[in-house]
């Protein structure tokens, strides 16, 4: 019964008529008792299922309402309408699942991104979340694409782990030991881990770098591609506490290497749902362009969306250095003139997103990779540079978003690496197997992580990362 479907978006890219078909979807309106707007989800588009008067009883036509699951027999014909070339002339049409009219939520009308965040269980029915998450799928199966292509190994990073890679402390703990207090305690009265699961204190990963690195040993080049955690009580439209990174991880490589492999990565993804996603992406475009009338002159974005990514494909990022970003900040007028939450007083200070998105999008207007970080405000495995101050580290800032990509040339030298571990307080014991790859055929390497979220709000125009991943977890919201 079912095999025989044929998805609305295959049959309205034909201009062939005159054939039998069976399509299945749900019911966006149904007019005049004739006339139903159908979609399956394959594509944002609606087929027309013309039910001539007489086809259906008094009580099936009652139960065809907006959300209901239907399937329809008939003839693909020309259509007589606007808007689409066929429609489908049934000849029956079977009720495959009702939908309450009173108490369904979404009606055919513009809801706000609001009101469908309440009802996210509920909102891919929507032509936005359709379109989201059709360019999503786009972009997660480009990026297996693009390193497939280039001979990357696709390695799965556990996502248990007993290390902390980016030494934040932030983590979720995983246990199953008693919550009532009752867990075996040390003579100094902290918890006994041995007794745990695992034998020790263990925790959802916020990184799956350190075990990409061991592999990168092996491999070359290797990719993770899988959920990250974080559980910092961060309640913003940038931050999630589960969500999903890339991290590329390439053994004979440098800072340059690593910059040239993320900017190639971000064009090619990008590019590559430009020419599978045009439909959706349009789509899209027109909603932030009716989103940004609704702004003062002075907010609103001088690119579309489409023109936007065309930009970013097809133009080379800027490179610059940490201290050369300083400097442009703190001689701004908006440092001078204290429009920034954050002043910038002075060299060393972390940047913060005002700061990244000044550059990328008053500054430059377009997407810009930073170099060379103070080494008091990165992590412990970033190569340390000749200076003493500064580590080969990258970020890549992009316009409406701030930092899209973290990533550095790592530290294979094993005195410094131990050294800069000691000063961190990060216990070496705890990640004896980490040194072993400099202990043993230790080579220059590098890599970077690439939050996806982040990179599909960009390509998609939205601007809360709540909605662009299906199931959105942070603080205080877990509901499904």
């Amino acid at each position: 019964m079912f095999n025989k479907r044929i998805k609305i978006k295959e049959l309205l890219q034909s201009d062939e008529s005159g054939y039998q078909a069976t399509v299945m979807g749900w019911v966006r309106t149904f007019r005049n008792n004739q006339f139903i707007a159908l979609n399956d989800g394959s594509t944002n588009n609606n087929l027309q299922v013309v039910a001539n008067l007489g086809l259906l009883d008094e009580a099936t036509m009652k139960r065809i309402t907006t959300g209901a699951c239907i399937k329809a027999v008939g003839e693909v014909i020309p259509s007589l309408g606007k808007g689409q070339k066929v429609e489908l002339k049934a000849s029956a049409i079977e009720i495959l699942g009702d939908s309450d009219a009173e108490k369904f939520p979404l009606q055919p009308k513009k809801h706000s991104l609001e009101f469908l965040r309440e009802i996210a269980h509920l909102r891919f029915r929507t032509n936005t979340f359709g379109a989201i998450f059709r360019v999503r799928h786009s972009l997660a199966f480009a990026i297996h694409k693009f390193f497939n292509d280039k001979g990357f190994v696709y390695l799965h990073t556990p996502i248990i782990t007993a290390s902390d890679a980016e030494g934040a402390g932030e983590m979720f703990k995983v246990t199953t030991l008693p919550l009532d207090g009752t867990a075996a305690k040390n003579d100094d009265g902290s918890i006994n881990f041995k007794e745990d699961f695992f034998g020790r204190s263990t925790n959802l990963t916020v990184s799956g770098q350190l075990e990409g690195e061991l592999a990168a040993m092996a491999f070359s080049d290797i990719y993770t591609f899988g959920p990250t955690f974080r559980a910092e009580n961060s309640n913003t439209a940038r931050h999630l506490a589960e969500f999903w990174m890339i991290e590329p991880e390439v053994a004979f490589a440098d800072l340059e290497d690593n910059m040239n492999l993320a900017e190639e990565f971000i064009k090619y993804i990008i590019k590559y749902a430009m020419d599978h996603n045009r439909e959706d992406l349009e789509f899209l475009a027109q909603r932030l362009e009716e989103e940004e009338k609704q702004k003062p002159q002075n907010e609103r974005s001088e690119m579309g969306l489409l023109q936007k990514l065309d930009f970013v494909v097809n133009n080379d990022f800027e490179r610059l250095t940490y201290t050369e970003a300083i400097d442009i900040l703190k001689e701004s007028n908006h440092n001078k003139k204290k429009k920034f939450q954050y002043l910038i007083e002075g060299w060393g200070v972390d940047l913060q997103s005002e700061h990244e998105r000044y550059l990328v999008e008053k500054h430059f207007k377009k997407p810009v990779i930073l170099t060379n970080y103070p080494k008091e405000i990165k992590a412990f495995y970033m190569r340390q540079n000749d200076d003493g101050k500064t580590v080969a580290a990258m970020d890549i800032l992009a316009p409406g978003i701030g930092e899209i990509v973290g990533g550095s040339q790592r530290e294979e030298r094993m005195d410094k690496l131990t050294k800069r571990m000691k000063e961190m307080h990060i216990p070496a014991d705890e990640l004896d197997w980490y040194l072993d790859t400099r202990r043993f055929g230790a080579c220059p390497h590098a890599g970077f992580g690439l939050g996806f979220e982040r990179l599909v709000l960009f390509v998609t125009g939205m601007t809360n990362i709540r909605d662009v991943i299906p199931f959105p977890r942070y603080p205080k919201s877990a509901s499904f």
